[in-house]
């Protein structure tokens, strides 16, 4: 839609109609939101009642309806596209209606929403070293940030102060794009997930899910150069398209995780799970086999629905990076648009078979707690296992729930309604938290539409409570 836009300029008007499927995505605030967070700078139709998609016989997400200049329905285009497959139709309708004098080029007034102040724009995902040292994906500026946390003892000494952080460094320049080279040089597009690992010589090597790139980006921190690893930069037309480096065409990916010598990328675009090879940059199928569903089972036979978040749960004494095995063997995974969260068994009989933990299908949604099939999450974006527990960001509920590895689930933090509200978890607001990470017993929440990080110390003696860390550029 945005090289559509470009192409067009002049003589296209672009409407979204919003028929939202969830709850959350019926609410005008959090469609102008959304449409702020994702660079929409056109009219947004809030179709809450599906009046529209009735109107124009709509029954699949995304479906693209084009008008002519007189108002006449010229055709419907359902599912994903790419430019050139509309440009010819689009050149042929502004020709004719030009020739007979029904082209008005003059632009739509819209008036955007103000950017957000403070250091986060929209934060995605955020990845915990330790304690005080993370990293967090600051999508909606396109960059990654490097955070030193300072808890200087306030947590104890005083409940209610908050812990502060400064940045130590940025990783790409800023503005959105599509380059390579040094920290201040490179460009991302909605950079999400993040894994740290090792290069060759030993230094450290962070591993981005560049989201709108479709690509996999590689930064050295000792040398301070940003490469693409894998993805042509183009969204993949097909599900199960195997290659290597940047020949290979990726789909959406939203998170990354290192395991044995490789990185698994939850490929939301296609419903999957791929796995990259360091040693040869190969990059191919893992788990699911492309279609949107919710159903368990072998890897190359079960379904997965939007997978946006990843965790491993390693078992007890195993070192960092080493092999997961045992009843630690999981890499849990949030599928979001079944409003789940699953498990890849990494020491399965026959290979990786995946478990759901809570879902049900991909209408089933809603915020209830309890236990297996009556637990009811609404579009989570991410999971984090910690010491047998897995904390889950319910991001269209407001909330984050704790989830144990048997299906019981209680709400950890947060009242359910939007808002930026410290204190004690059950007190605390939140506003579509993204992303998760604990490290050094303190649980870091990327707390998007509030443009906030916030973090619990789950090891505070007394009782427990959400601060929002104050950044420092």
């Amino acid at each position: 839609m945005r090289e559509l836009e470009r192409r067009f300029a002049q003589e296209s008007v672009v409407i979204g109609v919003h028929s939202g499927k969830f709850r959350a995505e019926r609410v005008t605030g959090n469609i102008a939101q959304a449409a702020q967070r994702l660079g929409v700078h056109h009219a947004v139709v809030n179709d809450r009642q599906y009046r529209i998609w009735r109107a124009y016989g709509v029954n699949a997400w995304p479906t693209m309806v084009l008008i002519d200049p007189e108002g006449g329905f010229v055709g419907a285009l359902p599912g994903e596209f790419l430019a050139d497959d509309l440009a010819p139709a689009l050149q042929e309708i502004i020709a004719d209606s030009a020739a007979r004098g029904r082209l008005n080029r003059a632009p739509l007034a819209l008036t955007l929403p103000p950017e957000p102040p403070g250091v986060l724009r929209f934060p995605g995902k955020v990845l915990a070293v330790s304690r005080s040292r993370l990293f967090v994906a600051d999508s909606g500026h396109d960059r990654i940030l490097e955070l030193e946390v300072d808890w200087g003892g306030t947590v104890a000494a005083s409940p209610g102060a908050a812990p502060q952080a400064r940045v130590v460094r940025q990783i790409g320049s800023g503005q959105r794009g599509a380059a390579d080279g040094r920290l201040a040089e490179a460009q991302f597009d909605h950079p999400q997930g993040m894994a740290l690992g090792r290069s060759a010589d030993g230094g450290e090597l962070l591993y981005v899910a560049d989201s709108e790139n479709h690509t996999i980006r590689a930064v050295d921190l000792p040398s301070r150069q940003v490469t693409t690893l894998v993805g042509t930069g183009v969204q993949a037309r097909r599900s199960n398209q195997a290659g290597v480096g940047t020949s290979v065409a990726l789909s959406s990916p939203w998170d990354v995780a290192l395991l044995d010598g490789a990185l698994i990328i939850a490929m939301a675009g296609t419903h999957q799970l791929w796995r990259l090879d360091l040693a040869t940059l190969e990059a191919t199928p893992w788990v699911g086999t492309g279609r949107e569903d919710i159903s368990d089972g072998p890897a190359s036979r079960c379904t997965l629905a939007q997978p946006m978040g990843l965790s491993l749960a390693r078992a007890a004494g195993a070192a960092e990076g080493g092999r997961v095995a045992g009843d630690g063997g999981r890499l849990y995974f949030a599928d979001s648009e079944s409003s789940a969260i699953r498990f890849v068994d990494l020491a399965g009989r026959t290979g990786p078979e995946v478990t759901t933990v809570v879902g049900r299908g991909l209408f089933e949604f809603g915020d209830q707690d309890g236990k297996g099939g009556h637990v009811r999450l609404q579009h989570p974006y991410a999971v984090a296992a910690h010491q047998g527990t897995l904390y889950v960001a319910d991001t269209y509920n407001n909330k984050i729930t704790r989830l144990s590895p048997d299906g019981r689930s209680e709400t950890f933090a947060g009242t359910g309604e939007e808002g930026l509200r410290d204190g004690e978890p059950a007190e605390a607001c939140f506003d579509e938290p993204q992303g998760l990470a604990v490290a050094g017993g303190v649980l870091f929440v990327a707390d998007t539409n509030n443009h906030a990080l916030r973090a619990v110390d789950l090891t505070a003696a007394g009782k427990l409570r959400v601060h929002t860390v104050a950044i420092a550029e």
